[in-house]
């Protein structure tokens, strides 16, 4: 463990498998985080409170309370990046997932160097282009983004963000009025390629619609362009 903790990230694990919570634990502790375990749903939120995690990892199945539930109460509350763990790979369970507001997944069994790949991409916040990186603010009609606070508002309205979906946003603001395709989106924001397959940059923006009041069967402010990408619109915030 390094000598400084403050510079020391710390992730809350959450599982109910005690063996496979040591293993992890052990594995990520070697890694320089620092872990502190979690074997039931509904003392979850306790100990965000008195530990204060960078970063949750959290079990699907628990005793108290699922993690479907887990992640639906505490995400209101707390801003940092959620990791879902699940043994159930089906598109209904990672969306349903991803709509309640985790920021990724992994399926079980869990490959140690998979794990801290997606530990790691998630802690980065997505490592956006030097120019948007540059920029404290953007500021479009009535929409704000402060890139430092990593504060939204639309018309006066704070608009609650993960820390996912507010880096979508940022890459679409920073570049407004021009297609971003997926592989870029995929790369700058989720910290990986794409695979063709994977639908959570695009639940993600389903997610920012609703919040920014845009709407998913016919987008005026984030707009599908079929076969390219995304745009955000510059002119559509008044």
């Amino acid at each position: 463990m390094p000598e400084n903790m403050s510079s020391v990230k710390k992730i809350l694990l959450v599982e109910d498998d005690r063996q496979l919570s040591d293993l992890v634990t052990d594995f990520l502790s070697t890694e320089g985080f620092h872990v502190k375990q979690e074997f039931r749903g509904d003392t979850v939120a306790k100990r965000i409170e008195t530990f204060s995690p960078d970063l949750i990892i959290l079990d699907v199945m628990l005793p108290g309370k699922d993690g479907f539930a887990v992640c639906r109460d505490i995400r209101p509350t707390f801003s940092g990046p959620i990791l879902m763990l699940t043994a159930k790979g089906t598109d209904f369970d990672q969306v349903l997932g991803l709509e309640i507001g985790a920021d990724d997944y992994v399926i079980k069994p869990v490959e140690p160097r998979v794990l801290l790949a997606r530990v790691s991409a998630l802690l980065r916040r997505g490592e956006l282009p030097q120019d948007s990186k540059e920029k404290a603010e953007i500021h479009c009609g009535e929409l704000s983004i402060n890139r430092g606070s990593r504060h939204v508002t639309l018309h006066g309205e704070n608009i609650e963000l993960t820390s996912q979906e507010f880096d979508l946003l940022w890459l679409l603001a920073s570049r407004s009025g021009e297609v971003q395709n997926r592989d870029y989106i995929y790369k700058a924001v989720v910290g990986r390629e794409y695979d063709g397959m994977d639908r959570s940059v695009d639940v993600r923006i389903s997610r920012l619609r609703k919040k920014l009041h845009d709407s998913n069967e016919t987008p005026f402010r984030i707009k599908t362009i079929w076969g390219q990408g995304y745009l955000f619109v510059p002119d559509a915030w008044s």
